[in-house]
């Protein structure tokens, strides 16, 4: 049985869109793309002297298990040439995955949900837009929407630029 996920996709390095079109390409050879959100332009979270990220979030499917699909999005980033140079930093590529099915799981390889979705408006932005209900067990009596109302907005705007994931 296929299941549903949300993954987020962040870049500030390099050419961001090119970079989330190369990842979807990657990321069809293992898993079923179903949606994409717009594209957002959001301030860096926690280190601030950087440029500003360009996010996204797509919704798939796939018969992978979670850390699986982990290990497949971490070779993805990989081959796009993704290094961490510190904590919150710049980067060519960031791919997490955000939500799997109701899954709740902590190892310390992954933790499901993501952690932090409820307090990052530039992951739940890009969520709301491809599930306007999206909720999750672990988060009850909260909802995306319910907690996106409480966060003092940091994202700059839409990105006005198209992005298809036809290809």
């Amino acid at each position: 049985m296929s299941a549903d996920i949300y993954l987020g996709l962040g870049a500030n390095l390099g050419d961001p869109l090119a970079t989330f079109n190369k990842s979807l390409s990657y990321i069809r050879k293992y898993a079923e793309l179903v949606s994409c959100s717009r594209l957002y332009r959001s301030a860096p979270f926690g280190l601030s002297n950087q440029p500003p990220f360009l996010n996204a979030a797509v919704r798939i499917s796939t018969d992978l298990k979670p850390l699986s699909l982990l290990r497949n999005l971490q070779e993805t980033e990989k081959n796009l040439g993704k290094k961490v140079i510190c904590q919150n930093g710049p980067r060519i590529i960031d791919l997490d995955l955000l939500l799997y099915d109701d899954i709740s799981m902590q190892n310390k390889e992954l933790v499901l949900p993501h952690p932090s979705i409820l307090e990052r408006d530039f992951v739940l932005y890009p969520l709301l837009d491809l599930n306007p209900t999206i909720s999750h067990p672990d988060w009850s009596p909260k909802t995306a929407k319910s907690a996106l109302s409480g966060l003092r907005e940091k994202f700059i705007e839409e990105d006005p630029e198209p992005w298809a994931i036809s290809g």
